[in-house]
């Protein structure tokens, strides 16, 4: 019998037989009198605070072992938060009389509770695939940099991490090797791979395995922003410092008689101040309304009208915002990095060809069920575009 099951035995005696003598108490479970005499000695150790004595009971017991684990996995194994922050933080609870909350049983409970998931993947994983269970895998790969390089392979609809490994280098005969053992033990296929288009990872997809190698929308978006968005937030903080020292000039001759014949030119000087923010604020809102809209088109149906439309459509309208943000970028003389918005533009066919994809991918789930034209036109005109922006929504703020 473990420790705290013979705990719990002496309190729930404690509580039904509080004024008994420890032979009593001993004979009630069936343990000796020193057991008994220290058992009711670390109880009084642990009552050191007014609720210690919840933590006696088996339900409370239970729930204090999920709270220790669920700190340790959430905060440790998936945030990295540090093992002494994490007993500092049982410690202020008054858990530290409770749990083993030093270091050394802090970092033991997180080696048990990393190869336990390990474990539990791996059954799940073995399970899934006896069972025929596997399913096509949308994929996103990254290298990251711990004390060593590791290359990640993750499902995006579902954040499993498929593979995360050490490695040397991050060529493609590296990703392939790596990549292609797993989905050979998951028994399973890649639908299309997402990545910030480094050629190994293209490579990846187009020749390894032969799937729609996709840019990450993020990385598309983000370099745009090192474009302009940076630019136009500095030129806007600088034409309010200048509005702010303008009216500040304004403040101070308004106390002196003597230079009223300059104040038509200070107050010309804050008019023209007030002008230059307006300006960067309407640039900042024009860009912006760009950026939005780039996001807007990347669907299988239009923003407008939820009409059904093709990779060349979207592929045009994203176009179109590119080359509106770099008109405006050049009448405000914004500084223009040529091979930034070359790359930009570059990667919009492989965005937009993801549409095409979705299509392709409806009318082969669709094939099994012969449809008749008119059924057909309502799933792609009234149920699809329904359910697709049902899920967009719950995902947006923007709703």
């Amino acid at each position: 019998m473990g420790f705290w099951a013979k705990s719990l035995r002496i309190f729930n005696c404690l509580c039904a037989n509080a004024t008994q003598s420890i032979r009593y108490l001993a004979h009630q479970p069936g343990l000796s009198k020193s057991s008994v005499h220290r058992l009711q000695h670390a109880m009084e150790r642990r009552n050191s605070h007014p609720e210690a004595w919840l933590w006696e009971t088996e339900e409370s017991r239970h729930w204090l072992t999920r709270l220790v684990v669920a700190t340790l996995y959430t905060f440790g194994l998936k945030r990295g938060v540090g093992l002494d922050t994490m007993s500092e933080f049982f410690a202020r609870l008054h858990l530290d009389k409770q749990v083993g909350c030093s270091l050394t049983a802090l970092r033991h409970i997180m080696q048990a509770l990393e190869a336990s998931a390990v474990e539990t993947a791996e059954a799940w994983e073995q399970a899934a695939s006896a069972a025929g269970e596997g399913r096509e895998i949308i994929g996103g790969v990254d290298e990251t940099f711990l004390e060593r390089m590791m290359v990640v392979f993750q499902d995006l609809p579902t954040g499993y991490l498929v593979l995360e490994d050490v490695a040397d280098d991050r060529t493609f005969a590296t990703w392939y090797t790596l990549v292609e053992a797993r989905l050979k033990a998951l028994g399973t296929e890649v639908l299309y791979v997402v990545s910030d288009r480094a050629k190994a990872l293209i490579q990846l997809a187009d020749k390894g395995l032969e799937c729609l190698s996709m840019p990450d929308f993020f990385h598309f978006v983000h370099d745009i922003v090192k474009s302009y968005g940076l630019a136009i937030g500095r030129r806007l903080r600088q034409a309010h410092k200048e509005l702010k020292h303008a009216e500040a000039v304004r403040a101070r001759h308004r106390g002196y008689p003597h230079v009223e014949s300059a104040s038509p030119a200070v107050k010309a000087q804050v008019a023209a101040r007030q002008a230059e923010v307006t300006r960067w604020e309407a640039v900042q809102r024009a860009y912006r309304h760009h950026l939005e809209t780039l996001s807007l088109s990347l669907h299988p149906f239009s923003i407008v009208d939820s009409a059904p439309q093709t990779s060349a459509q979207v592929a045009s309208r994203l176009h179109a915002e590119v080359e509106a943000m770099e008109a405006l970028a050049s009448r405000h003389q914004l500084p223009t990095p040529h091979n930034t918005m070359a790359k930009v533009r570059k990667q919009v066919p492989a965005l937009a060809a993801l549409v095409d994809f979705w299509w392709r991918g409806v009318q082969q789930d669709l094939e099994p069920f012969a449809l008749s034209p008119r059924w057909r036109q309502w799933v792609h005109e009234g149920l699809l575009p329904l359910v697709y922006w049902e899920r967009q929504m719950a995902r947006t703020r923007c709703r």
